[in-house]
């Protein structure tokens, strides 16, 4: 299932030659291209490795929008598996699988006053509707079926485990509050039940 393997310098806080492995994945039922980037060849040690199921977000991790949290979750991830290993999932899954498009929509009407749950109910979608088998299979291509999960989302915890995953420990990230997401993560606590710690 492991199609492509390449090991590529990261940029990790100062240090800009941190050694990670990108693998590219054949076989996937979806036929979307997801990727695995694996710091200090988690995949080998003994221990059950960090991992983060990362679903893409353009806007937040490339253009760092205000609107959300996930540029910061995932550089604080780079950071914590620069230093410690780990496996970064990274699905190809945007606007909780509604599509990039989609998720512009939905932008607008949350700037009329929709939460991000109503505004995807209103074009049609339901809660969240990213899939996380495909990550179960990547981490079982790579011979990984016990890990410690960064995450403050129950439903990924929920699915992995439906998916014969064992997670040894689960690992939240911080709570990245920033001026235009307050909104927005006080959401996904009350009615995705994320955990997050606002003091």
């Amino acid at each position: 299932m492991v199609n492509v393997r390449a090991r590529v310098p990261f940029k990790v806080g100062s240090k800009s030659d941190i050694p990670a492995d990108l693998l590219s994945f054949n076989g996937l039922e979806s036929g979307k291209e997801h990727i695995a980037v694996i710091f200090k060849e988690a995949d080998k040690q003994a221990a059950a490795p960090l991992v983060r199921i990362h679903s893409e977000c353009l806007t937040g991790d490339v253009f760092h929008s205000s609107r959300c949290d996930c540029g910061e979750q995932l550089d604080e991830t780079i950071e914590k598996m620069g230093q410690q290993g780990g496996i970064i999932l990274y699905l190809r899954q945007e606007g909780r699988g509604i599509g990039l498009y989609n998720k512009i929509d939905a932008y607008e009407l949350q700037g009329q006053g929709m939460n991000t749950y109503e505004a995807n109910n209103h074009l049609g979608f339901g809660d969240d509707l990213r899939d996380f088998t495909e990550a179960a299979l990547m981490l079982k291509a790579v011979g990984i079926d016990e890990i410690r999960l960064i995450t403050n989302n129950p439903k990924k915890v929920h699915d992995l485990e439906n998916y014969g995953i064992k997670i040894v420990e689960v690992v939240g990230t911080q709570t990245h509050v920033k001026e235009g997401n307050e909104s927005y993560l006080k959401t996904k606590a009350s009615h995705g039940k994320h955990r997050f710690n606002f003091d």
